[in-house]
């Protein structure tokens, strides 16, 4: 897992199986650590010495898969860098003290300090310990009579930086494409929401508008007419309170026949007669939630911002036309209920137009 810092708090990783468990993977390479410890066994030492030498190759080991398991572990970003660096300084005193021991055969930890580096440090930072390992492990295989025949060092330092950069690239890429994925995710729910929300209170405050219009025309000449009204203002209220919790909670799911009973309702308290569908099951199952959906709101738009005195449906298996008889579309303007009417629509595969009915307006939708 590879990661920098950052001034800001970070966030808690999401860390996969892969990546918890990568150090085993990590760990298979440790292998090769055999032929420095052999170095060291050959290096002519006193046996204090070699004994001592193999055993700091011994904790090498351990501090390095130490390394990775506690970064595998770690809850953010930061902690990855901070439990890294502390293991990459303990890797590099392990070397400076095989070295004063046993001399140039503490060159064999160089591979795994890239390694370890480039997983734990800023890129920037990471290149610069390559190249000093690189230049370091280049001058004691110059030096040193005993690595004249390990020239290749250098070119195994070098493709360990490219292989791990490579790697780290890999996986910054996948951290971020889980981030943007996790990102979109939470802007479609608040579209959804956004969306459920509008078309369930436009809709239904709408219709408590003018019933309470109707109720305060009728006070003094049809008082119990008004008492009817006022009492399906409160019923409108209670419904629409149970609408929108059931949008928030993600199953507000519109019926085709509840909304054409409604739209008769709305219209007929705004004083415009309604033609509609007595034939529901012409509609294909598929197609019944986004119809009635864009029912609600092509209803609301007709009462709000039409001025006409008839409106009809027509359904069939995949359409759904509404037209009105009111001022047209000329200059109509696409607000948020259309918009989203636009969206659901382009989801299921569809297609909205609105046009001129002359007089009137026609909205049709085919999926």
């Amino acid at each position: 897992m590879s990661a920098h810092a950052s001034a800001q708090p970070s966030p808690p990783l999401q860390v996969h199986p892969w990546q918890r468990w990568g150090w085993v993977m990590g760990g298979v390479w440790l292998v090769f650590l055999a032929f420095p410890i052999a170095g060291v066994v050959d290096s002519g030492e006193s046996r204090p010495r070699i004994i001592a030498g193999v055993a700091l190759y011994v904790v090498f080991a351990g501090v390095y898969i130490r390394g990775f398991r506690a970064m595998s572990r770690a809850v953010s970003r930061a902690d990855v860098v901070r439990r890294g660096v502390a293991h990459l300084v303990a890797l590099t005193l392990i070397c400076v003290m095989i070295h004063l021991l046993v001399g140039s055969a503490s060159v064999g930890g160089g591979p795994y300090l890239v390694a370890l580096a480039m997983f734990v440090l800023p890129m920037w930072a990471a290149v610069g310990v390559t190249v000093v390992v690189l230049l370091v492990t280049t001058w004691l295989t110059t030096v040193s009579s005993e690595l004249a025949d390990t020239w290749y060092l250098s070119g195994v330092v070098l493709l360990v930086a490219v292989v791990t950069a490579v790697v780290r690239t890999i996986e910054r890429r996948g951290l971020l494409h889980d981030e943007l994925a996790a990102e979109l995710t939470v802007s479609a729910e608040r579209d959804r929401l956004a969306r459920d929300v509008h078309d369930v209170i436009g809709h239904t405050l709408t219709a408590m508008s003018l019933k309470a219009d109707v109720a305060e025309r009728l006070l003094d000449t049809d008082p119990e007419r008004a008492r009817q009204e006022i009492a399906e203002v409160g019923v409108l209220s209670r419904q629409a309170l149970a609408e929108v919790r059931a949008a928030v909670g993600g199953i507000r799911s519109a019926r085709l026949d509840d909304e054409i009973a409604s739209a008769e309702r709305v219209l007929a308290s705004a004083g415009i007669a309604a033609d509609m569908p007595k034939d529901l099951s012409v509609v294909d199952p598929r197609h019944r939630v986004v119809l009635a959906w864009v029912l609600r709101e092509a209803v609301t738009n007709v009462v709000r911002h039409s001025d006409a005195s008839v409106c009809r449906v027509v359904l069939g298996p995949a359409s759904l036309t509404v037209e009105d008889d009111g001022r047209g579309p000329s200059g109509l303007r696409e607000g948020n209920g259309l918009r989203g009417v636009r969206e659901r629509v382009d989801a299921a595969g569809g297609a909205l137009r609105v046009s001129d009915a002359s007089p009137g307006t026609r909205l049709v939708v085919t999926l």
